[in-house]
């Protein structure tokens, strides 16, 4: 395609690497053609380049496949994943997983999108809910605002939680910046 036909969210091929268009702005230059300045986040490692691009110029577009998978187990560096469709499992390693097993218990559904039978990204829900598995005790009195304390959940992470929090109790974490969200009542 064209790159004056690109859009927000296309994964796009450039030097055989893929990229997701972030953003992208139409500029004029004073001399010459007209350009477009755009921001690409990097598949395979993340990181934000900004690239400029003619309007005439030619990009390969990247299709990925989405599909639903669900989280079983882990072992070592290993992370083996369930196709909740064809039942088919695949394994994924720390680099391709991330930090991804730090917020997901077993049976948990997460988004996995593949490019050419490879896994690219691999897509948490927004929020979990994992119980609490060592706290401080809340101190009686100390009613100083904002007053955090660590607390250990079941998958070894680490969050900073209110002082009412105790072990036990289930919270939600944003897994997107890895903060407590709220406590969330028994069912």
């Amino acid at each position: 395609m064209r790159a004056s036909e690109m859009k927000k969210g296309q994964t796009i091929k450039i030097d055989g690497k893929l990229y997701a268009i972030v953003d992208y702005q139409h500029v004029k230059l004073g001399k010459g053609g007209a350009v477009y300045q755009t921001k690409l986040k990097s598949l395979t490692d993340g990181s934000i380049q900004n690239v400029r691009l003619r309007a005439e110029e030619i990009v390969e577009q990247a299709y990925l496949d989405k599909g639903t998978y669900e989280y079983l187990y882990s072992s070592a560096n290993e992370h083996v994943l369930m196709d909740t469709e064809s039942y088919d499992q695949i394994t994924l390693d720390d680099n391709a997983f991330g930090d991804a097993p730090k917020y997901l218990k077993p049976n948990t559904r997460l988004q996995l999108s593949m490019y050419e039978g490879r896994p690219v990204v691999v897509e948490l829900p927004n929020t979990v809910d994992l119980g609490v598995t060592d706290t401080t005790p809340e101190i009686r009195g100390a009613t100083a605002t904002n007053q955090y304390k660590p607390a250990t959940l079941e998958t070894g992470l680490v969050v900073q939680v209110p002082p009412f929090i105790e072990v036990g109790d289930i919270v939600r974490v944003d897994t997107r910046t890895g903060q407590y969200v709220t406590r969330v009542k028994d069912v």
